[in-house]
């Protein structure tokens, strides 16, 4: 188990940071007159050399220029783990994700990040508090989308089953229009033969997940793991006893929720004609 309290310092950015602020004091700039010369706010540059902001690629290269550094900040970038591009707390997951056999994932407050289209996954990150920057939103969303490439994978993608509450379905995050084009993309997601989906009836009474929501996968070596957020916390979970008490938990959901033919006439009445 992976408790995250806080945000965290991925050890890489913090390496090409501290290599950012030893370039920047022998050409004897400040970070507020680099700043200033790049055209970006000053707690940018200081970010990115406490490690707790990703350097871009394309502000390496114009640092490299500035800085007379012949391409090092750049080629660092580059050799990145991927993996390193997501939050600290969620590396581990990420890292699981994109090699399991199977998904199965319950959510109570957005469309999962894998679901959701560019329009929708741009506006919850404009709903996050406190607000993050324009660059940061930029930077999260490229790596959600990412993140969705699991889909084209070959031979198969992961089977994936998807359990969302209804309310998911009625709140209009970034507009009315954001949020039917969201739903439509669902009921498209509902064809693909390895994804299933069901909606949890608002008016259900009985629900075995109060407690909030989990993602239970499967590994290539068939352990199974759980992966759970919350305010400013996330947890991976590989205690059997645990996930085998979410497995249950899922298991009793699926039963309590729509079947996914039913979920898909929710899906059509909530789109209509159209």
């Amino acid at each position: 188990m992976h408790p995250a309290n806080k945000p965290k310092k991925n050890p890489s950015w913090h390496v090409i940071g501290a290599m950012l602020g030893h370039f920047r004091r022998a050409e004897r700039f400040t970070q507020a007159t680099l700043a200033e010369r790049l055209c970006v706010h000053e707690e940018t540059i200081a970010s990115i050399e406490q490690g707790r902001r990703p350097l871009k690629r394309d502000l390496a290269e114009h640092l490299d220029q500035l800085l007379g550094t012949k391409g090092a900040l750049a080629v660092a970038v580059t050799q990145i783990p991927e993996k390193e591009r997501y939050p600290l707390f969620a590396q581990d997951f990420i890292e699981q994700e994109q090699k399991a056999l199977t998904l199965l994932s319950y959510e109570n407050q957005v469309i999962p990040g894998l679901l959701q289209t560019e329009d929708y996954a741009q506006a919850v990150f404009a709903c996050l508090f406190p607000p993050i920057s324009e660059e940061e939103a930029e930077e999260r969303l490229s790596a959600r989308l990412d993140r969705q490439k699991l889909f084209e994978q070959k031979p198969w993608p992961p089977m994936m089953n998807y359990l969302l509450e209804e309310v998911i379905l009625h709140r209009p995050i970034g507009g009315r229009e954001v949020l039917r084009e969201q739903i439509r993309h669902l009921r498209r997601c509902t064809e693909l033969p390895f994804l299933g989906l069901q909606i949890m009836p608002t008016l259900r009474q009985h629900h075995a997940g109060l407690n909030g929501p989990m993602v239970l996968l499967e590994t290539p070596d068939h352990e199974q793991l759980a992966y759970m957020e919350g305010q400013r916390v996330s947890f991976l979970v590989d205690d059997p006893d645990e996930v085998s008490v979410l497995q249950q938990k899922y298991g009793m959901l699926r039963s309590q929720a729509l079947t996914p033919e039913e979920s898909k006439g929710l899906l059509d009445d909530l789109l209509g004609d159209s």
